[in-house]
């Protein structure tokens, strides 16, 4: 069969479904509804720990004692959770009271992450398209459009997307365009929507799929479809499955192990559709408790852009510290827990008081650049 190629306008007539956009409703009412449900369970949990410690509930708010009132029964229940809360934190301390927390700011942070990931895809979408056109024209591979085919380039491009997820995890400068998703302590659909601004440079991690000759159209379908995959494995309403599904594809109990900051949990699980890569690769860990989440330098703020932009701006005032190629691509390309020794390591540091030492003393104080693992993060 003659391989198509096809121009940039070609693909744009392709008028490729907008299964994404297709999905946004659903996924907004999904995550609704979890908050509904979590926030009736983060309730049940304040009044269990308040009544552990002698505080009575037999008058808790309910549609029917707030005159059947919508409006007036989530306001009272606000104020009943804030009276539990504080109930607790009088008698067993504040930590203990925000062990229950749920935090509503922290979806909304997450919903204005996605709003702006959509805006810079959109952005970005004639770059994206136009790379990956280049190289499926330059290879003379091709995989005709059948069924089968849609089933081969999913599963080619959950693989890429591993080592992507992989590198994002062992790469500072690759972790800056990731770590975004991973600043929540919370764990929840919302979480899903916390997708960086800059992820799309990411795009050349997919270029071999492109080269093996898989067209366009089959492309981009499979990776929206693996992108959606993704929104409902953020959640932890969903213990564990049934043991097939466990073992071949990603579940919430792996992903929520990739979300945690316990040591044993880190860097670990990075499938995004199939956990069979994990497996392969021995990155693979099973959850046997439920896990704490977010990031091991916490961000503190709940406005997008500090959330999408945080780890570029430390980044760059890391490297602002030396003056040497060298030390800004170990900064950008090692392991986000890098530490260089200043003691004029490779000689590329500024020398004390402006003094350049004598070889005797450079040669005594010469030490080797400490490197900490890539698995600072999560």
């Amino acid at each position: 069969m003659t391989k198509p190629l096809y121009t940039f306008e070609d693909i744009q007539n392709l008028e490729f479904p907008p299964v994404i956009v297709y999905a946004v409703p659903v996924m907004v009412a999904l995550t609704v509804l979890e908050w509904f449900l979590r926030r009736r369970e983060y309730i049940h949990e304040l009044e269990e720990a308040a009544e552990g410690l002698g505080y009575l509930t037999d008058y808790a708010p309910t549609l029917r004692n707030c005159g059947w009132n919508p409006v007036a029964y989530t306001r009272r229940r606000n104020q009943y959770a804030a009276e539990l809360k504080s109930y607790i934190a009088e008698r067993a301390g504040s930590s203990r009271a925000e062990k229950h927390n749920y935090d509503i700011k922290d979806g909304l942070a997450a919903a204005g992450v996605g709003i702006g990931n959509l805006i810079s895809t959109a952005l970005v979408k004639a770059a994206t398209f136009g790379i990956i056109l280049f190289f499926y024209n330059l290879s003379p591979l091709y995989i005709p459009t059948t069924w089968w085919s849609f089933i081969l380039c999913f599963i080619v491009v959950d693989f890429c997307r591993y080592w992507a997820h992989r590198v994002s995890h062992e790469q500072r400068f690759w972790w800056a365009t990731h770590v975004t998703h991973h600043s929540s302590e919370q764990y929840n659909f919302s979480v899903s929507f916390r997708l960086s601004w800059t992820q799309h440079i990411k795009v050349i991690f997919f270029i071999p799929a492109a080269l093996l000759g898989f067209d366009p159209f089959v492309f981009f379908i499979c990776m929206q479809i693996g992108v959606l995959y993704q929104f409902w494995i953020h959640t932890e309403l969903i213990d564990r499955m049934w043991a097939p599904v466990e073992f071949f594809f990603v579940t919430p109990s792996h992903h929520r192990v990739h979300h945690a900051t316990e040591e044993k949990y880190l860097d670990k699980n990075y499938g995004s559709s199939l956990i069979i890569w994990d497996r392969m690769f021995g990155t693979f860990c099973p959850e046997e408790e439920t896990p704490n989440y977010g990031i091991l330098k916490p961000v503190n703020s709940y406005n997008p852009v500090t959330l999408v932009f945080h780890e570029h701006v430390d980044m760059f005032r890391d490297m602002a510290k030396y003056r040497h190629p060298k030390a800004w691509w170990r900064i950008m390309f090692h392991g986000p827990g890098l530490t260089l020794d200043k003691e004029k390591h490779y000689g590329f540091y500024k020398y004390k008081d402006g003094e350049v030492p004598s070889a005797s003393e450079a040669q005594k104080g010469k030490q080797v650049g400490k490197e900490t693992p890539g698995n600072v993060v999560v």
